[in-house]
């Protein structure tokens, strides 16, 4: 086949099959015809055009309740959680520290006790992993995994004592932050009384930056950076006596406070019922004190507050003091945030976000999960015009158009932490005042089938951010209907945040607003905008279109 009826053949399944490829469940229908440039496929005239690019400011804030820290859908429907705990400080970005805030509640209304006179003996916090599997919960980081085994003769078994063998497995956590090199992975983890009422129909409780009031501290812990499992048989017949599912157990010394507030409140008015409770006992923040480690994910659904607990029980005429517990609600209904604290003063990242240029774009872009700096993309309203004009005079078809954007290759590169390096491409319109209006989406069909993940290409050292049906739906004057009335396609921005569209399990996409941004701990430094046109990893449109002979 010649090389003009390669190019000739292209264009016609362009133009007959176009719309329909554009539409379907293809994962990146923005690709369409780079396909036709394979191998010995035909090959089009490319050309470059600069591209507006700007820091945009989030103000350290995003909203990071329930409803923003879901992940995913699992195969049961059940709703899949991440939130996140510590601090990273580094000097392009400045100090980032996340706590978490939830409500809690108790498992049934007035509570009984199981009997008289009950006291507390100990109350356990447990913090999981974001899925409580092995494999997609730890980062080895040059580790191992560690087992211990030991055997204890006396262990009480329904008050026998019995002898059984533990088992504890050991895995380090994913982090993000300063984990190599000799430093120390131990933080100090707090656990506070919240005496702000948690209004989960006020928007103002929605927000990273939202101002939570605590009160008594109900415990503290060193955390290592790892999760343990443990299991616990007799050896006698190898049944299992106790099973803890992979976590970390912190023991809360202040028992005082369980006792006075949760136990001796029996019967009392407190107690009745959840809405009584929550306004009572208003919920716990967990923090650490450290503002320079590293940040981890946490499942919030998963958490589990355990307080145990002795009673009378008389059977007989005979009174004994049995032990159970009490498993706080922790999930579900429960009002959950993330707070995000940020100390960005004199850093790169805040002083190109504060002399961000909307018209021109800025030099280096910045981008940061919950809450840092986004960045804005839009492609010049002349560049549309020229490609008009190539359209119209030449009879051209836009067969392939991106965005390349390379990573900055001079700044921070924080080589100890697990950097994904992914962002999604959130394509909204932006009000007149700079705010986000989700009301009015741009390239609503891109992101209904997919379009919105990019991997960090390592070899290259840039992303491609594909947009082919965007150019050419601009070029071509193509038409929107808009509260039921034609309209032309408008050249809208386009906001890049760092994180990915969350999904269900079978990969659809669970809307625009569903996306990983209020959790996702990483960072990136991209090259910008060059006034001079003359540096080679600038910013820049790439468009490939073939012409007629």
């Amino acid at each position: 086949m010649t090389h003009n009826l390669k190019r000739t053949f292209a264009i016609l399944l362009l133009a007959i099959f176009g719309s329909t490829i554009l539409y379907n469940c293809e994962p990146d229908p923005d690709s369409l015809g780079e396909q036709l440039f394979n191998d010995d496929a035909a090959q089009g005239n490319e050309i470059s055009y600069p591209v507006i690019a700007y820091n945009y400011d989030n103000h350290d804030s995003i909203r990071s309740d329930a409803a923003r820290l879901i992940s995913g859908l699992s195969e049961n429907g059940a709703v899949s959680t991440v939130g996140v705990l510590g601090a990273f400080t580094e000097n392009q970005f400045g100090m980032q520290r996340a706590s978490y805030v939830t409500q809690l509640r108790m498992p049934v209304d007035n509570y009984d006790f199981n009997g008289a006179n009950p006291k507390v003996d100990s109350v356990v916090l447990v913090v999981r992993p974001p899925a409580n599997t092995v494999s997609n919960t730890y980062f080895f980081e040059g580790d191992s995994l560690k087992v211990n085994t030991s055997e204890k003769s006396d262990f009480l078994v329904d008050g026998v004592a019995t002898a059984v063998s533990i088992e504890k497995k050991t895995y380090p956590v994913r982090k993000y932050g300063k984990i190599g090199g000799g430093v120390s992975k131990s933080m100090k983890i707090n656990v506070h009384e919240v005496t702000t009422f948690l209004d989960s129909n006020d928007d103002t409780f929605k927000r990273s930056n939202k101002n939570v009031s605590t009160g008594e501290l109900l415990g503290s812990g060193v955390f290592n950076g790892n999760i343990s499992s443990l299991s616990i048989t007799k050896k006698s017949d190898n049944s299992v006596v106790f099973t803890g599912n992979l976590g970390f157990r912190l023991k809360l010394s202040n028992t005082d406070f369980f006792q006075t507030h949760i136990l001796d409140k029996k019967g009392k008015p407190e107690l009745q019922d959840a809405s009584n409770f929550i306004r009572y006992f208003k919920g716990i923040k967990i923090s650490v004190d450290e503002t320079d480690k590293y940040l981890y994910q946490f499942s919030p659904n998963d958490l589990q507050l355990i307080m145990y607990y002795k009673y009378d029980k008389t059977e007989n005429g005979t009174t004994t003091r049995p032990q159970t517990n009490l498993l706080f609600n922790l999930g579900g209904a429960s009002a959950h945030i993330g707070l995000y604290e940020y100390n960005t003063a004199g850093t790169p990242a805040a002083n190109a976000v504060a002399a961000s240029n909307s018209t021109i774009g800025d030099e280096k872009l910045y981008i940061q999960g919950m809450g840092g700096p986004s960045v804005v993309m839009k492609i010049q309203d002349e560049t549309i015009a020229k490609l008009k004009q190539i359209y119209t005079e030449k009879k051209a078809g836009i067969l392939s158009a991106k965005i390349r954007v390379y990573v900055d290759p001079l700044s921070w590169k924080n080589t100890n932490s697990t950097e994904d390096r992914k962002f999604s491409i959130l394509t909204n319109t932006l009000n007149s005042n700079g705010t986000i209006d989700f009301s009015k989406l741009a390239y609503t069909s891109d992101l209904s089938t997919g379009l919105g993940l990019y991997n960090y290409n390592k070899d290259k050292d840039y992303y491609d951010i594909v947009v082919t049906k965007t150019v050419k739906d601009l070029v071509e004057d193509k038409k929107e209907t808009v509260g039921g009335v034609d309209q032309p396609i408008v050249n809208k921005p386009l906001l890049v945040t760092a994180g990915t569209f969350a999904a269900n399990a079978t990969g659809t996409l669970l809307g625009v607003r569903n996306t990983t941004r209020a959790f996702d701990m990483n960072r990136i430094i991209l090259t910008g905008i060059d006034k001079m046109n003359t540096n080679p990893k600038r910013i820049q449109l790439m468009v490939t279109y073939g012409t007629k002979k």
